[in-house]
């Protein structure tokens, strides 16, 4: 039996999973399509980073993806680099930095599968999978078609894609990235702020991509943000709030101007935005690092308020009520509604 606790990283709900597993690609393909073909609903898994399903589980079949391989092709010192959806986004992360290659090494330690980062097109650190993704192969719910899906198709956006918005309806197959080669100091910009001052260095000075992918992991360490059987703050979904976009007008109006924020373009009548940080929204909403709800195993992280995690034995719902907590809390200091990053699975906020 293999429960839901055991198939992702927040390690709630007891309840057991249909679980499917085809071990190549061409065995996901065919049951990914026999799952279409019923028209009932079934849910789609890999790391199980960023989902958190009930304690009542899930009625009805779960397709873990865990199909592996990585390919590369080199044009100049741009090297393509084209993994499987069941490989460990991490894993892929620290084989690139080995060999030299520059364009995630800021993405170190992230969990989850390399499928699921373009759905959510994963960040951190001043970098963005956007940034360095080419295509993506898809097997097509709706055509039964397995095609490739240039990255300019995507709709990738903060956070967010075509397929998290299920306007594409589909499996992600393989993805292909574009890095560069590089030797010795010639490392990528360092774009982040915290990250700079973590490396000792101004902001656009270039570090080698083994130093940088060291400093990253040591930071995300901190924030129990790497996974860690020992470590309790780590069980977790990791960020469980994506960071609020508002109008900037909005945010001078309900903000301190001590709160950061961050330009964010325009949106579609012309009106500047900002990102705001949801860690500082939660924390001068007055929930702190460590605190629980009385006689709750959920708990906010005691490194990190923008992680909710299964401190002590936590049920899914006991998860769910402390962040329906920190939105009313933040909602009524600030008029900001955070907005859940990790998919619940028969939960409601």
């Amino acid at each position: 039996m293999t429960t839901f606790a055991e198939l992702t990283t927040t390690r709630v709900s007891q309840a057991e999973a249909e679980l499917l597993e085809p071990a190549t690609r061409a065995e996901l393909v065919e049951a990914y399509l026999d799952l279409v073909e019923t028209d009932e609903p079934f849910l789609i898994i890999a790391g199980g980073s960023n989902t958190i399903v009930s304690d009542d589980g899930f009625a009805g079949p779960v397709l873990r993806v865990s199909t592996l391989g990585v390919e590369e092709r080199e044009d100049g010192n741009t090297v393509y680099v084209t993994a499987e959806a069941g490989e460990s986004w991490s894993g892929l992360v620290d084989a690139t930095v080995k060999r030299g290659l520059s364009g995630i090494e800021a993405l170190a330690g992230i969990p989850g599968s390399v499928g699921a980062a373009p759905v959510q097109n994963i960040g951190a650190y001043g970098q963005e999978l956007a940034d360095v993704l080419e295509r993506i192969e898809i097997l097509d719910a709706d055509t039964g078609e397995q095609r490739w899906v240039p990255a300019a198709d995507l709709g990738l956006g903060y956070r967010t894609s075509a397929l998290k918005r299920e306007e594409l309806r589909a499996l992600v197959l393989r993805v292909e990235l574009r890095l560069r080669r590089v030797s010795g100091d010639d490392g990528a910009p360092v774009e982040y702020a915290q990250l700079a001052k973590a490396l000792d260095v101004a902001l656009g000075d270039r570090v080698p991509v083994a130093q940088q992918r060291a400093a990253v992991l040591a930071l995300r360490a901190s924030k129990g943000m790497v996974l860690d059987a020992d470590d309790v703050d780590t069980r977790s979904s990791g960020s469980f709030f994506i960071n609020p976009v508002v109008r900037r007008e909005f945010a001078g109006i309900h903000l301190p101007s001590s709160a950061p924020r961050f330009d964010a373009g325009v949106d579609e009548a012309g009106n500047e935005l900002v990102k705001l940080s949801a860690a500082w929204l939660i924390d001068h909403a007055g929930v702190k690092r460590g605190f629980a709800l009385p006689g709750s195993g959920a708990a906010i992280s005691s490194k990190h308020t923008l992680a909710i995690t299964n401190h002590d034995g936590a049920s899914a719902e006991q998860i769910a009520e402390l962040a329906r907590y920190v939105r009313a809390r933040v909602l009524a200091e600030f008029g900001v509604q955070l907005i859940p990053e990790p998919n619940l699975i028969g939960l409601e906020l």
